[in-house]
């Protein structure tokens, strides 16, 4: 069951997967610190320009979806499954 969440979040740490994109590692919420242990999946999302992407991210008990603008590290924690 997901709970929806619909936030800004801070990302703390950044690395990059095989391709070289940028992939979130830790963010803040709720004053916690999640740490992802993968690469996760990403899907491209275009509607007209604009361009975000949605990461399904976990820590090794939950998924995590976050979306972001792609225009200077704006991350949106979409919910948690």
């Amino acid at each position: 069951m997901k709970n929806l969440i619909n936030t800004p979040v801070t990302i703390t740490s950044m690395g990059f997967g095989r391709d070289m994109r940028a992939i979130p590692r830790r963010m803040e919420y709720e004053g916690r610190s999640i740490d992802f242990i993968d690469n996760g999946l990403r899907t491209i999302i275009q509607k007209g320009e604009r361009i975000a992407q949605v990461l399904t991210m976990s820590d090794g008990d939950r998924d995590f979806h976050l979306r972001s603008d792609n225009h200077g590290g704006s991350w949106t924690l979409l919910s948690i499954g």
